[in-house]
C-alpha cells in the first residue's frame, strides 16, 4: 500500500535562552514508502540538553538506514532508543554536562504506523478530530494520576510535574512505551510534540486544530 504524507516540522523557542528540543522527518533512502519521524526534547545545563536531543536524531536517521522493512518495527524502534540512551550516558564521562533527552519516534512503512516514546514527549493519533492514540507520560505525575493519587486537575498544578521517571541519560534504562496502527486509513493525523505545546492545549483542542488545518 502506497502512503501519500503531508508532513511538517516546526519549532519555537519562546523565553528559552536556548532550544534544545529537535525534530526530523526521515525517508528510508532506498525503500519507497518508509518513513521515520523522530522528536527529542533535550535536558540539561549549556548544551548539554541540546546534544543528547541531537543524538536521538542521529541515531534515527543511521538506523534507518540500515533498516529492512522485515525486521520487527518495536526492535527497531527500541534500539534507537537504546543506542542513544548510551552515547548519551557516555558523554557524561567526556563533559561536565549531565545530558538527559525525552524521545518520540513514528515509523510509517506498509500501510501501517508504529512507534515508540520514553519521557514526556507525546504522540496522539486522530482521525478526524477523534483521539484514537495518545502515549502515557513517564512523568511522576503521569505516575501518581495512574495509581489515583491525583486527578488529571491536580495535576495541572501539581509542583513536581516536570520531574520524569523516564528518560535518557539516567542511571537506569529507559522505559519505552510501543504502539501500533495496523492499517492506516486516509486522513489519519499523527502529532509528535514535546510538553512545549501539549502543556498548553487539551486534546480535544489539538484535534480540532488538526482536523481544520494542514500542517
Amino acid at each position: 500500500m502506497g502512503l501519500k504524507i503531508d508532513s511538517c516540522v516546526a519549532r519555537h523557542q519562546g523565553d528559552r535562552r536556548e532550544q534544545q528540543d529537535r525534530a526530523g522527518i526521515f525517508a528510508h533512502p532506498s525503500r519507497s514508502g518508509v518513513m521515520l519521524a523522530a522528536l527529542a526534547d533535550g535536558m540539561g545545563g549549556h548544551s548539554g540538553g541540546a546534544m543528547a536531543a541531537e543524538q536521538v536524531l542521529l541515531k534515527a536517521r543511521q538506523n534507518l538506514e540500515i533498516y529492512n522493512p522485515g525486521e520487527p518495527p518495536d526492535e527497531f524502534l527500541s534500539s534507537i532508543i537504546d543506542e542513544a540512551h548510551v552515547v548519551i550516558k557516555l558523554t557524561r564521562f567526556t563533559s561536565e554536562q549531565d545530558p538527559h533527552s525525552t524521545a518520540v519516534l513514528l515509523l510509517l512503512h506498509g500501510g501501517r504506523a508504529d512507534w515508540a516514546h520514553t519521557g514526556d514527549s507525546r504522540l496522539y493519533h486522530f482521525r478526524g478530530d477523534t483521539l484514537m492514540h495518545l502515549s502515557g507520560d513517564h512523568s511522576l505525575v503521569a505516575e501518581m494520576v495512574r495509581k489515583g493519587s491525583l486527578t488529571s486537575d491536580q495535576a495541572k498544578s501539581y509542583p513536581h510535574k516536570n520531574v520524569l521517571i523516564g528518560c535518557l541519560g539516567g542511571d537506569r534504562e529507559p522505559m519505552i512505551d510501543l504502539g501500533t496502527v495496523a492499517s492506516l486509513q486516509a486522513g489519519d493525523v499523527f502529532l509528535l510534540c514535546s510538553d512545549g505545546l501539549w502543556a498548553y492545549f487539551d486534546p480535544a483542542e489539538l484535534g480540532g486544530v488538526l482536523s481544520a488545518h494542514s500542517p
